[in-house]
């Protein structure tokens, strides 16, 4: 009667490992998506006071990782960037297009199109 506890504890470690198991495959086989915004800043003070603080917590509540944003940018080939660059990854492209279609996003937006015109971008990267 002692092999009964002992082959539940087995079968049921078993298939908790195995569901960290297909978690794991199935987030490695997913992509990343990575956002490129180009912004005309035409207002550089309400710009900042307005319209980032609100896009910033959009995003981030929205699971976006900032890599770069407005930091110094060369054009290598073709025309010059934007007057601010902004590149940014998601776990995916579905949460990258949830992200920027967001309610808390879309009303931060109407704020910024006041301050600067906007082009925004996303790219899938290479699977992890």
């Amino acid at each position: 009667m002692k092999t009964l506890p002992a082959v539940t504890i087995a079968v049921t470690t078993g298939a908790a490992l195995g569901g960290i198991a297909v978690h794991n495959l199935e987030a490695q086989a997913r992509p990343p998506a990575f956002v490129i915004s180009e912004i005309e800043v035409t207002n550089p003070d309400a710009y900042a006071r307005e319209y980032v603080p609100f896009a910033n917590k959009a995003l981030a509540d929205s699971g976006q990782k900032r890599l770069a944003s407005g930091g110094r940018t060369v054009a290598l080939a073709g025309a010059p960037p934007a007057s601010r660059v902004v590149v940014s990854m998601f776990e995916s492209m579905d949460m990258a297009q949830a992200a920027y279609q967001s309610p808390a996003y879309l009303e931060a937006r109407k704020i910024g199109d006041q301050y600067g015109k906007l082009r925004i971008f996303a790219v899938e990267g290479l699977p992890r």
